[in-house]
């Protein structure tokens, strides 16, 4: 075990197998749907995520909430409490307050453990975005890099971790306020999909459109074509919306261009998937720029 823990939370959307492979504590985010509030486990201990996909299909609306800093305060103490110090890798300052409470929580326990490092990380990163920000840099602590060497190597790629996302109905998107009802509208009766991205200060912001689904998800690999670094040696990273086929056709066109041969699968979790709803497809690269 390393002297030091990586912490972050549910947002990243990491499948259990690799937090358990890399040793990784994840602070489980918070969505209420039907009136009950769940917690989002990267295993799905409390609820199933194809059961959230089928809820949210069939017309109920889920809400979210950031984690506050007692939550944070709560996962933290007992790592602190045996000695180990803590790089906590936090969702996007640009979409939730989840990095803002981390960096309470962490000025709050160095009072109290005033011989711990704790240092908090903005990953300007989302879903699988993020927890591929998080495997890099728990694979650099796997090589005996130190606190402080992962925490550089954090903030050096956190810019070239590239976000690319289209959405399969623009009304969640409309609900979310990220474009407008006249906009969902006509993009659905047109079946014009947004091809999206993440832009350096952690926001969402459309890029393109597409007529039609095949056309947005080809777009996709055509953004990590113009930007990708070390095509064929990388690890991509890609999340759905419970549309696992369609992204194993991304997968497929990503291996067959670039000669990629791992790719990471995972669904968009409810804190995300909330907002984006069923169908939504992300892919995630190391590119020159995002």
């Amino acid at each position: 075990m390393s002297d030091y823990a990586i912490v972050t939370d549910s947002s990243a959307d990491l499948p259990q197998y690799l937090v358990s492979e890399l040793e990784l504590e994840v602070l489980p985010l918070s969505f209420t749907i039907g009136g009950t509030t769940y917690h989002d486990y990267p295993d799905r201990r409390e609820m199933p995520i194809s059961q959230f996909y089928d809820r949210i299909r069939q017309g109920e609306m889920a809400t979210t909430a950031a984690v506050n800093v007692g939550d944070f305060i709560e996962l933290l103490t007992p790592i602190l409490d045996s000695g180990r110090d803590v790089l906590i890798l936090a969702f996007s300052s640009g979409l939730s307050a989840t990095y803002q409470s981390a960096v309470i929580a962490a000025d709050e326990l160095r009072e109290k453990y005033p011989e711990r490092r704790i240092e908090a990380v903005d990953t300007l990163s989302a879903s699988l975005g993020q927890g591929m920000l998080v495997t890099l840099a728990a694979r650099e602590r796997q090589k005996g890099r130190s606190l402080e060497e992962v925490r550089d190597f954090v903030e050096r790629s956190r810019l070239h971790l590239c976000h690319w996302f289209t959405v399969n109905d623009l009304f969640y998107l409309k609900r979310g306020g990220r474009v407008s009802t006249a906009t969902a509208m006509v993009g659905s009766m047109l079946a014009i999909k947004p091809v999206m991205h993440m832009d350096n200060a952690g926001h969402l912001i459309n890029v393109a459109k597409a007529r039609g689904r095949t056309a947005a998800l080809r777009a996709l690999v055509d953004r990590m074509e113009a930007t990708a670094l070390e095509r064929g040696d990388q690890t991509v990273f890609l999340s759905h919306g419970d549309c696992l086929d369609e992204a194993q056709k991304v997968a497929d066109d990503v291996k067959a261009r670039f000669g990629v041969r791992d790719v990471v699968f995972n669904h968009v979790g409810p804190v995300i998937g909330s907002h984006t709803g069923p169908g939504v497809i992300a892919l995630f690269f190391l590119g020159s720029e995002r």
